[in-house]
């Protein structure tokens, strides 16, 4: 722990009405030149800053108030203030920043004081040149002590000293964090400078900070010897096995030589040689932390400015082998409740759970990231669009997505069109671009349904309409949306070491999965409008949709094959999951849903990010849950089965992760859970949603013959639902379900009319 040394007192003491209004931005001017080495990578060391002050009587109430534009950590009389991880959540800086406030009494004593500010790049440099850059890190802090007859009111301004030649010499979020311990006390303090405050809006944080969530302790550790490159001697390692992908840090007190660095790098994944990490598919990040001891002997070393994602460990430098009761893996993730859980009698699906699990925790950092550990870390929103749903199941992600949504609109331009990155930490993303873009309407439509909340969409509405105009007036053709950038992404590939299709027979075509999600997307703005009383857009929406599905099926629907396009599943399965099949035609699109999946995939998955959002459910609601369960469970490529039975502990971007290319391999993204989470709690346990946050339910569990049981438990906003099925000696099923106080359960049994619940039942099925 770094000691932050005083060499000037007394800070400014001024009046203010509201936070931050007599409070200067403070931070160390540096050219943008100065902020990236000679191979782009950013270089910016932390900066300590801190200020003395005094207080005259006992302390009755006291808030701090702070905001940063990069990662922060509070310290007032040497403590932290709060558990947050990286202070305030990171934004798009130039249009919205939040802040933070803490009730410090407790850390606050009469007499002499000390707040202390350590600041960090975060996103505010951008990692590599080419991405945004706001700006050398900067802060700005308001603490209001109230003692019984008076008002103390400490702010930033050059009062405040700083120093950036403490131990931790360089933080980057994809190369890592290098602490030099011989600087622990060693920093010279100089004036804090007054710098220009973000352009953004400053506003109270909506959402809670991340924080240190669980722990992992790690599998095992065992020592290799390697021959490094340009050495001439083998070099010993120590190899930490995790037992998991996680993501964090990584804490370890071990015994080390003064000066002599102790490095310890990051991966996924091994080599062949099971004693080489694998870091190829971390591209350019170089995931490297490093720790130079101050003296021979023990210490304890544990990141703070930067995360990783991984679950091995290889430490150079150490004087001896490490503990395995010595070493940690804490897990930080947004702070937010786990809300469910699920089991059944298959351990496939029960491991795809956990890895579900695992993942999507792992892609929580202020925004819904796509991967936790290469040169990317990015809230792409296309890999949330249906994810959501699923993912809010697991997780209380409310505050997240409500957040997302403002990120989501500062990217949009004068045009109407977002980015389809938020925030838009990679510049030039951005096009009619709907099957990504569209994630915007999504997030706010399953904050409806799934919470009960309209603020996404009561927010955001003017901005959603602006949106779906520009794609009416930049990719509509005929009522064809004939625009998209990404395709039906990540579709298993013909053969195991491409990332992408060459196939055309496999691949569907672009505008029939941009026109099918922008109809359905139109769905949701009618809604919308509806609940706010905005009629003649709500008639808008409905005459537009009408006029698209009519365009729709005369373009690409055959009428004698029932088939849509060059009949993909992902083509035929859009159209009748959202709705816009012709009446009476919906089981000969099935049919050959059915058809091509068995006959030509030998009943394995051939969609790709848009597909999977629909596959698992349509499936088994139109009377094929044979088909869906034996989807799920398979083992053998392209399965989630084979991911886990090749090492995964978190879903694989790529259904080919281990053979592909390493350009895009990550281990853990979330996008191709598709909707198989919603399919487990919703089918499989029959915990479905029939109005919103789950005031009513409409409960049809689907008793899989290869299933003996399935127990699942989800506390909604209205309470914990449970519902239990257990497979009985006359193969007659025996279901429980337990239901709040308020809630109502439509429940559809097979060969039974639908009856209404109004409490906690049970009953025994013959299915």
């Amino acid at each position: 722990m770094f000691v932050f040394l005083s060499a000037l007192t007394g800070c400014g003491r001024k009046a203010a009405v509201i936070p931050f209004a007599n409070a200067e931005w403070i931070g160390k001017s540096i050219p943008d030149s100065a902020l990236y080495d000679a191979n782009d990578h950013s270089q910016v060391p932390a900066l300590y800053l801190q200020c003395e002050f005094v207080i005259d009587k006992a302390v009755k109430e006291a808030q701090l108030y702070i905001s940063a534009m990069g990662w922060s950590e509070v310290y007032i009389n040497g403590e932290k203030v709060g558990n947050d991880v990286f202070g305030n959540l990171p934004t798009e800086y130039d249009h919205t920043i939040y802040y933070l406030s803490y009730d410090v009494a407790p850390y606050l004593a009469e007499g002499e004081n000390i707040i202390a500010v350590m600041l960090t790049s975060g996103y505010a440099v951008g990692m590599q040149k080419g991405m945004a850059l706001f700006g050398a890190p900067r802060m700005a802090a308001d603490l209001r002590i109230q003692s019984q007859w008076s008002e103390q009111h400490i702010v930033t301004d050059t009062t405040w000293i700083m120093t950036d030649q403490g131990p931790i010499t360089r933080s980057d979020l994809y190369d890592g964090e290098t602490y030099d311990a011989r600087l622990e006390y060693a920093a010279e303090w100089q004036q804090a400078q007054v710098l220009p405050a973000p352009a953004g809006n400053l506003l109270p944080q909506p959402a809670p900070s991340m924080a240190v969530m669980d722990t992992v302790r790690p599998l095992s550790v065992r020592q290799v010897m390697r021959k490094e490159k340009n050495k001439q001697m083998e070099t010993g390692h120590y190899l930490v096995d995790m037992g998991q992908n996680m993501v964090g840090w990584f804490a370890l007190t071990a015994k080390g030589k003064a000066e002599q660095p102790v490095v310890m790098r990051f991966a996924e994944t091994l080599q062949a040689d099971s004693m080489t990490i694998y870091t190829d598919n971390l591209r350019d990040a170089r995931c490297t932390n490093t720790y130079i001891p101050a003296e021979d002997g023990e210490f304890t070393y544990c990141p703070t400015t930067v995360y990783q994602g991984f679950r091995y460990v290889d430490i150079e430098g150490l004087d001896g082998m490490p503990e395995l009761n010595n070493m940690v893996g804490l897990v930080i993730y947004d702070r937010m409740a786990s809300t469910s859980t699920f089991e059944c009698s298959n351990p496939i699906l029960n491991r795809l759970h956990q890895a579900a699990y695992n993942g999507i925790r792992g892609n929580y950092h202020g925004m819904p990231t796509d991967c936790p550990q290469r040169d990317e870390r990015l809230g792409w929103l296309g890999d949330r669009f249906t994810g959501a749903y699923g993912e809010s199941y697991l997780f209380d992600n409310r505050d997240l997505y409500l957040k997302w949504l403002q990120d989501i609109e500062d990217t949009q331009d004068s045009t109407g069109q977002v980015a389809h990155i938020a925030p838009q930490y990679w510049l030039r993303l951005r096009s009619a671009n709907v099957t990504w873009c569209g994630t915007y309407i999504s997030i706010a439509y399953m904050l409806m349904q799934r919470y009960g909340d309209e603020r996404g969409f009561r927010l955001h509405y003017d901005s959603m309409r602006r949106w779906v105009q520009f794609i009416v007036n930049n990719a509509m053709e005929d009522h064809i949306v004939v625009k998209d950038t990404y395709g039906d992404w990540c579709m298993p590939p013909e053969s195991q070491e491409l990332i992408h299709s060459k196939d055309p027979s496999r691949i569907t075509e672009k505008a029939v999965l941009s026109t099918t999600v922008f109809y359905q997307l139109l769905g949701y703005m009618q809604e919308f409008a509806h609940r706010m009383g905005k009629t003649e857009d709500e008639q808008e929406y409905v005459a537009l949709a009408a006029t698209i599905k009519d365009a729709y099926n005369a373009r690409y629907f055959n009428a004698e094959t029932a088939q849509y396009s060059n009949n993909t599943v992902t083509a035929n399965i859009l159209s009748l999951a959202l709705g816009l099949v012709p009446e009476g035609k919906e089981a000969r699109v099935m049919a050959n849903i059915v058809d091509v999946t068995v006959n030509r995939f030998n009943s394995h998955v051939s969609v790709g990010v848009l597909g999977i959002q629909h596959l698992m459910r349509t499936l088994t609601r139109m009377g094929h849950p044979d088909l869906a369960y034996k989807i799920a469970t398979n083992t053998t490529y392209p399965s989630w089965g084979y991911m886990l039975n090749h090492g995964a502990t978190t879903i694989w971007e790529l259904w080919n992760g281990d053979t592909a290319n390493p350009a895009m391999n990550s281990g853990n993204h979330v996008m191709l859970l598709g909707d198989v989470l919603l399919w487990m709690y919703e089918d499989l346990a029959g915990i479905r949603p029939a109005c919103d946050a789950y005031k009513q339910l409409y409960m049809q569990p689907c008793f899989v013959p290869e299933l003996n049981y399935v127990k699942a438990s989800y506390r909604s906003v209205n309470g914990l639902i449970r519902s239990e099925w257990e497979r009985q000696d006359d193969n007659t099923i025996r279901w429980s379900v337990t239901l709040p106080e308020g809630v109502t359960a439509i429940v559809q049994l097979p060969g039974q009319s639908r009856q209404s619940f109004t409490e906690s039942f049970t009953c025994t099925v013959n299915p």
